[in-house]
């Protein structure tokens, strides 16, 4: 797969996402990265502005209670993802003079922070030409380089795939476009070579695609089950933060019971589930809280 395409692809195609401008801090970026798991940048971007706005240093979010945090998350979904950030505040703050780390390795003992997060904090914020590999990703290089259409599975030789590939100077480092390659590549999976529906007569590396070569073979991976969310306990977790979310204070339990009325089994799973996981605690009283 040759990069220069690509890259020449990507400076006139990038997107003009707020995190990616020259004012956004490693903070800002890593704010987004949590958001952006398992949500389109579409619901993200108003979010993530509030935000940094609101907590632009990870100190600013580590002196918020965990409840502030839970409300300002509204309706992202997941909302676990907001309490892990919290908590990632703290230990930024805390042990880093405020600082996000610079170091995958660093990054990584960081509450909250998987290996594609700390790559892309890395890789993004910093300029560190580490591979990053995400869905998108994976895909342009099991279509480009291996010939599959698809690649759904993550695999262990993923981070080599992408390594291997990225530009390189004449003494075979990483050359300095390296980090502009990984957000070329994630761009290209997202814009074009899309899961459904890839856009192969825009693509910047049609005529040295593996997979377009082989004539665009289908996958022979499993299908995907597409997961519902009408009737979930998902579902029945989010209606009963609503009401929480929507108050200041402690709740009845009555108000919760109200907002999932249908399936008192559920609903009382759903609660469970939220105890458990602290998002939602009960105060000496017996009312109902966010939890934080």
């Amino acid at each position: 797969m040759p990069p220069g395409p690509i890259l020449a692809w990507f400076d006139v195609h990038e997107r003009d996402l707020p995190w990616r401008r020259d004012e956004a801090t490693a903070w800002h970026i890593l704010i987004s990265e949590f958001m952006l798991q398992q949500t389109p940048v579409s619901r993200v971007l108003g979010p993530w502005r509030e935000w940094v706005t609101r907590w632009p240093t990870p100190a600013d979010m580590a002196a918020a209670s965990g409840a502030d945090v839970l409300r300002a998350w509204g309706k992202l979904g997941y909302p676990r993802r907001a309490q892990r950030l919290h908590t990632c505040a703290k230990s930024i703050a805390a042990q880093h003079d405020n600082v996000v780390p610079d170091d995958v390795d660093a990054l990584l003992a960081l509450p909250g922070v998987g290996e594609y997060t700390a790559r892309a904090v890395a890789c993004f914020a910093y300029g560190r030409a580490v591979p990053v590999v995400d869905t998108n990703v994976r895909r342009v290089i099991a279509r480009a380089c291996h010939g599959r259409a698809d690649a759904s599975t993550a695999r262990r030789s993923d981070l080599d795939d992408a390594s291997a590939i990225a530009p390189r100077s004449a003494d075979g480092e990483p050359a300095p476009t390296a980090p502009r390659f990984s957000a070329a590549l994630m761009e290209l999976g997202a814009l074009v070579c899309t899961a459904r529906n890839p856009r192969c007569d825009a693509c910047p590396i049609v005529g040295s695609c593996a997979w377009v070569a082989a004539g665009r073979p289908a996958s022979t991976e499993p299908r995907k089950r597409v997961q519902r969310y009408e009737g979930t306990d998902r579902q029945a977790r989010g209606r009963l933060l609503d009401v929480l979310r929507d108050r200041t204070g402690p709740v009845e339990r009555d108000r919760l019971d109200a907002a999932w009325p249908a399936d008192p089994g559920q609903r009382a799973r759903a609660l469970d589930s939220l105890l458990v996981d602290g998002l939602v605690e009960i105060t000496d009283d017996g009312l109902f809280r966010l939890g934080g």
